[in-house]
């Protein structure tokens, strides 16, 4: 999933449930328990994430419509990806054609109108540039990754390429999932910076004056 903070209160608890994923539920890597993130949840917006997401995983498996939704319903908004980036299920034969693809897509977009909840179109970049992707590949082969050399134009879209990417779901609702969808998730949250402004250093009783006299 997707974890945003969108005001002050959001950030704390953002703070909370990593440092319990780190402290009291690590296995293997850091993870969060759904009633631990419930619990905590004021000041958040969550986001249903990529293919590795709850929501995707359960269309792409053909789970029964009820599940879908109650799944779908802990979320605040869901996310739809380029094709290309998920493009690696074909060659895990989990999908037939790049078309199944984009039905899911549909589908998610579907599944967010009926319950009332906001669509974004979304790059998953993990680099900024298209050709930054040999560093990519560098840090994978030295993870000893199988798959290090596989093409994943995970790069960070401009707008222009997103609505040509999301073309097929019809002029209007590219503009919505990546233009107007966006800027509503954008506009939730408030600014804030990770690491307030001054030093904050602990106040210790007689401490200025110990100093300065000795």
């Amino acid at each position: 999933m997707i974890i945003f903070a969108k005001n002050k209160e959001g950030l704390k608890n953002l703070y909370r449930l990593v440092s319990f994923s780190y402290l009291d539920y690590y296995r293997r890597r850091p993870r969060m328990p759904k009633s631990v993130i419930e619990q905590y949840r004021d000041g958040l917006i969550i986001g249903s994430a990529c293919e590795q997401g709850e929501l995707y995983r359960a269309i792409l498996e053909g789970r029964a419509d009820q599940d879908v939704e109650e799944i779908a319903e802990f979320y605040d908004y869901f996310e739809i990806q380029p094709i290309a980036n998920n493009k690696f299920l074909l060659g895990k034969g989990r999908v037939a054609s790049e078309e199944d693809l984009r039905e899911i897509n549909r589908k998610i977009y579907r599944r967010g109108k009926k319950l009332g909840k906001p669509v974004c179109a979304t790059c998953d970049a993990h680099f900024v540039n298209k050709e930054d992707e040999v560093y990519r590949r560098i840090l994978l082969a030295g993870l000893k990754m199988s798959d290090a050399d596989n093409e994943m134009p995970i790069y960070l879209r401009t707008t222009e390429e997103m609505l040509e990417e999301f073309s097929y779901l019809g002029e209007d609702i590219a503009r919505e999932v990546v233009i107007e969808n966006t800027n509503k998730i954008a506009d939730m949250c408030e600014y804030l910076r990770p690491i307030p402004k001054g030093k904050y250093e602990p106040i210790i009783p007689g401490a200025n004056e110990e100093l300065t006299e000795s």
